[in-house]
């Protein structure tokens, strides 16, 4: 059986590394690219989906793998978790991406104490947060009931692609966003439009989680 302290620290090191790698990736585009924008945007997505399939693998059956709190928020909603643990799901997952941004800046020898100045404002990139967070919690909840075994590869092939089809490069987490305003590099974002995301990411996800629920429902016979 896996102890409380396991599961709290699958999703502090899998939150870590997916912030390593978002923003890593995104500091190795930026430097690889030569200035071209839409290459360094596919060498930071790419790794990104990719993470995203290892680590939900590795973690899925110790935590979960949710590695969001938007994502928490839902399974608290279906009560597939109770309250406490939600709350510190939460609490290491914004700790665990904190990290994860100072580890890219270790790496790539950087200041580790940053803080993004790079604006993301605008009605357009809060509902492309909002588009992209219910597709997320869609496709986790959607797939978890059309094949369990899949939804490793179902998030990773959907946040590659929400990369490409959402003004805002899809960040539908708010731990996420928390964390990569820490980072003034290619995947940051000033700390001033971060509250504007976070809402739009948790009143998309409460909105999915309503889809699924009605969508995903056996008619009564």
């Amino acid at each position: 059986m896996v102890s409380n302290a396991q599961r709290y620290a699958a999703e502090l090191v899998g939150t870590a590394f997916l912030l390593a790698t978002v923003v890593g990736s995104g500091i190795m585009a930026e430097q690889l690219s030569g200035g071209n924008v839409a290459i360094a945007l596919l060498g930071n997505t790419i790794p990104t989906g990719a993470i995203l399939v290892v680590l939900i693998t590795m973690f899925g059956p110790i935590s979960g793998a949710h590695f969001n709190p938007a994502v928490t928020l839902v399974f608290k909603l279906r009560g597939d978790i109770t309250m406490g643990d939600s709350l510190l799901y939460v609490l290491v997952q914004i700790i665990g991406g904190i990290i994860g941004v100072w580890a890219a800046h270790i790496m790539f020898d950087l200041s580790i104490f940053q803080f993004s100045e790079k604006v993301r404002a605008g009605s357009a990139q809060w509902f492309s947060e909002g588009v992209a967070t219910f597709g997320l919690v869609a496709t986790i909840l959607l797939t978890l009931k059309a094949k369990e075994s899949a939804v490793a590869v179902a998030v990773g092939l959907y946040i590659t692609a929400a990369y490409w089809f959402t003004a805002s490069t899809s960040f539908a987490n708010p731990a996420v966003t928390i964390a990569r305003s820490f980072s003034n590099t290619f995947a940051g974002i000033r700390a001033a439009d971060v509250p504007y995301f976070i809402l739009a990411q948790i009143i998309f996800a409460i909105i999915a989680w309503l889809f699924c629920t009605w969508i995903s429902k056996e008619k009564q016979t």
